[in-house]
């Protein structure tokens, strides 16, 4: 392993990247630091996350603080702390909060990129809501560089 790469993050620090994260969105490896091999992402579960399926990159949940539910093949898992899922490519699921505060969790993508596909949602702004919903249309066609596909 090249020293360059190695990295200790304090807790609450971030990589930075492209664009500023909301509170509660924290890179703490991205793409680039592990060669396209994973990103790795502390979030706090403000909205829920629509149906939708990673075509390439495996996702793997673990539940740090609160509960959220993640639905996959028309059945909900409750996961609390400590709790984990592995979501692979593939399979469509949804995330959603179930607590107050909300939840908080550790998501692995496999390869990398998640980390830019939010930096790009961030980028958009409200324009990735209709209505007060997510716009799916909009999230496609930002999702479709990752290969990521919103379902209705």
């Amino acid at each position: 392993m090249p020293k360059e790469r190695f990295l200790v993050l304090q807790p609450g620090e971030r990589r930075p990247g492209r664009v500023p994260l909301p509170p509660g969105c924290d890179v703490k490896a991205r793409t680039a630091d592990t060669e396209g091999r994973l990103a790795i992402l502390e979030n706090q579960l403000d909205v829920d996350i629509p149906p939708h399926t990673h075509h390439h990159a495996d996702e793997f949940v673990y539940v740090l603080d609160g509960a959220m539910e993640v639905d996959v093949d028309g059945t909900t898992h409750r996961l609390t702390p400590g709790m984990c899922a592995l979501l692979p490519h593939g399979i469509p699921h949804a995330l959603r909060n179930a607590s107050q505060p909300p939840a908080r969790c550790l998501q692995i993508s496999a390869p990398g990129g998640w980390e830019e596909f939010v930096e790009d949602l961030c980028e958009a702004g409200p324009a990735i809501r209709k209505g007060g919903q997510p716009d799916l249309d909009r999230l496609n066609e930002i999702g479709a560089k990752y290969g990521m596909e919103y379902h209705g």
